[in-house]
């Protein structure tokens, strides 16, 4: 017997096990590397968080990735390579993250990678029904498998496709495992990219948990800013502060029609993008706008889209709690208009126990355990989403 395969077998059978979790989001900020010891599997499963840490990408990375980020015309020999390079960085920088913690490989037990994704394409969204729901996460794990000698699991989401889902999002499966509560209603909401919550109704509910999409989180703002100003993001809403909202702008920016779709649904960058920013701003002839006044524009569109999202998801609850996570927990502005919102329910996922810029690193962990130890049935009330375990095995021998 290969001897990887041993070992997976002796990691499935142990009490806990120690599982680095990789995140790596459409903002194409850095890799998120989460150290996550979990024992259990299924609704016993406990997390703790031991080590993280966000270790920046290289311009050249980010110009790598945007040549062919969600593009529907690109170079393939250009995607091969980049496929294979997007997992020998993530390698190198797991080792450099180790060796940061005086850790070796032989002390973890799986690594769960997420990878990076390059193009989202439900039917929901291509509109395209001769072809199944797809999505594509670059970051070849054999790459990382080979070059850490750690086993690894990766490209999740297909899995999820195959089974009769679009994909995304995946958090309300270690969400639902981790953070239900026999009480409290909860909105688990992440904003990256793209924003997104699990709805966990209190345990013992008629309402059934669910994950989904709910429009663009910081995705159009993060392109607006590199595009004119050269910056990866408006940091602490800078610019958008100093501008005003045009409300006809806002208006046209919402009058979007998967904005009105029923729950769960997924959507990207393919989506919500500067072409579609581009498209409102001239069909309106309001080319005259000002940066600062189309990036405060910008700001409350998302704001609005997840207010609306959960006033939809709880408009029949009596009371709920919203816990932020993702890098729009640090845009102040955002949050701003959450809080006038949704006064004294809104607080950091921090006071869920874990860092609330670790979460999605430490929700890909808890996926590649329930795959090695977990069953299927344990997530099976989870509304319109497949009861499976996820998760390609790489061994490194």
């Amino acid at each position: 017997m290969n001897t990887c395969i041993e070992s997976l077998y002796r990691i499935a059978q142990k009490k806990e096990r120690l599982i680095l979790g990789l995140m790596s989001g459409t903002s194409l900020d850095g890799l998120d590397i989460a150290l996550c010891r979990i024992s259990g599997s299924g609704p016993s499963s406990k997390i703790s968080l031991e080590k993280f840490i966000t270790l920046d990408y290289q311009d050249d990375f980010r110009n790598w990735i945007r040549e062919i980020f969600a593009k529907r015309q690109i170079d393939q020999q250009l995607l091969c390579g980049i496929n294979a390079y997007v997992g020998s960085t993530h390698a190198a920088l797991i080792l450099e993250a180790l060796a940061s913690w005086g850790l070796a490989p032989a002390d973890i037990d799986l690594i769960a990678s997420h990878g990076q994704t390059v193009f989202h394409a439900p039917q929901s969204l291509t509109k395209d029904h001769r072809l199944p729901n797809s999505t594509l996460q670059i970051g070849d794990a054999d790459h990382i498998a080979v070059k850490t000698g750690i086993i690894t699991l990766s490209d999740f989401r297909q899995k999820h496709i195959a089974a009769g889902g679009e994909g995304a999002p995946l958090a309300a499966y270690g969400d639902y495992l981790l953070f239900s509560d026999p009480k409290e209603n909860r909105i688990l909401l992440n904003i990256g990219g793209i924003s997104n919550f699990t709805f966990l109704p209190s345990i013992g509910s008629e309402q059934k948990a669910y994950a989904t999409d709910l429009g663009p989180g910081n995705t159009i703002m993060n392109q607006f800013m590199h595009q004119h100003f050269g910056l990866e993001m408006d940091k602490d809403a800078e610019m958008a502060n100093k501008g005003k909202v045009q409300s006809e702008l806002l208006d046209l920016l919402l009058n979007e029609p998967f904005l009105s779709l029923g729950f769960p649904k997924t959507t990207g960058p393919e989506l919500f993008n500067l072409a579609y920013l581009e498209k409102k701003i001239k069909d309106k002839d309001l080319e005259k706008l000002s940066k600062e006044d189309i990036m405060a524009t910008l700001n409350t569109f998302s704001a609005k889209t997840m207010i609306l999202g959960i006033q939809k998801a709880t408009a029949e609850l009596e009371s709920f709690q919203v816990y932020v996570s993702g890098g729009g927990l640090h845009n102040p502005l955002l949050m701003k208009q959450l809080e006038e919102t949704f006064p004294n329910q809104v607080q950091s996922f921090s006071n869920l126990g874990i860092n609330p810029d670790a979460k999605e690193a430490c929700l890909f962990a808890v996926l590649a355990n329930e795959t090695v130890a977990g069953n299927p049935e344990d997530v099976k009330n989870i509304k319109n989403s497949p009861a499976v375990c996820m998760g390609k095995i790489s061994l490194p021998l």
